[in-house]
């Protein structure tokens, strides 16, 4: 097999269309159902399954996805090492949730940007820390941005950048804003806004309510954080958010914090990659320029305060 075929198999097998990867590759689509067919006769067996109009992955074919992704970025990798500072070309592919890309990444990505220029940025959206986990280990990410409490794992090195502060907010005008402090019990007629299953500021939400037993029954669940803001400041419920993604809201008074006790393991934004990983110059670089960042940050905020 062939490295240009393997890469038409990873593009159809994230498209699940190979009109799509004929046009993103450049290819005539003959072209592409070829290599697609080249692949599937010396694996054995077939690697998509076509139902009508729609194309899936078969089981084979996910399992070939995954030693696919190893060899293409191996490929890439042996460029790298071979060139030398010539060879700053290729692509890093970073998972990290909508809050990160937002709030935290621009003045890295234009470091980064500004020392190579040549190097892609791809950002992945990693709605879950499982998730990100997941495409760690199976190579679908060079690195990753993790939100959750410091564990340490065997397969995935994970360093801590900083600890985040998580604020409870509602409208302006909301009645517990009176309140000393905010129970569990006094949350279960109101609106929950929450962002996906998984998330690791959901599960502190959620486990604020069943330490007490509680259960609140009116919940909304967003793929986006600026959804859940533009809702609070509505006056359409109440969420659980880091601190960075209301900042401003908060000073501005779009939004209030209410008062409650977390008992729950402080969390961290954390850095991310396999263990086994080689360590590109550009990744490197990406990863020096993360850490100099979230420290500025850090010593920023504390001079603030």
């Amino acid at each position: 097999m062939e490295i240009k075929q393997l890469i038409t198999f990873k593009t159809a097998a994230e498209n699940l269309n190979f009109t799509q990867t004929a046009k993103k590759l450049n290819f005539a689509q003959s072209s592409v159902t070829a290599q697609i067919k080249a692949l599937e006769t010396e694996m054995g067996k077939p690697l998509f399954e076509r139902l009508g109009k729609r194309l899936i992955l078969t089981e084979a074919g996910q399992q070939f996805k995954r030693y696919a992704d190893k060899m293409i970025n191996l490929s890439m990798e042996a460029k790298l090492a071979v060139n030398g500072e010539e060879g700053h070309t290729g692509t890093l592919v970073i998972g990290a949730q909508e809050s990160q890309c937002t709030y935290r990444l621009p003045p890295i990505l234009k470091a980064f940007k500004s020392k190579f220029p040549k190097v892609k940025l791809v950002f992945k959206p990693a709605h879950s820390d499982e998730m990100a986990r997941e495409h760690l280990i199976t190579g679908g990410l060079d690195a990753a941005f993790i939100m959750d409490i410091r564990n340490p794992e065997d397969t995935l090195k994970i360093e801590p950048l900083i600890r985040e502060e998580l604020v409870m907010v509602a409208s302006p005008d909301h009645p517990l804003l009176s309140e000393s402090n905010v129970f569990p019990k006094d949350l279960e007629q109101e609106t929950l806004l929450l962002t996906e299953t998984g998330c690791s500021y959901r599960t502190i939400f959620e486990d604020f309510f069943r330490s007490a037993g509680a259960d609140p029954l009116d919940k909304i669940e967003f793929g986006s954080i600026e959804a859940i803001k533009q809702c609070v400041i509505a006056g359409l419920g109440i969420a659980l958010l880091p601190a960075m993604v209301v900042e401003k809201d908060l000073k501005m008074g779009r939004m209030k914090r209410l008062s409650w006790k977390n008992s729950a393991p402080s969390i961290y934004t954390q850095i991310a990659w396999h263990k086994d990983k080689w360590m590109s110059p550009p990744l490197v670089e990406f990863i020096k320029l993360t850490r100099s960042t979230f420290n500025e940050h850090r010593i920023m905020v504390n001079e603030e305060r």
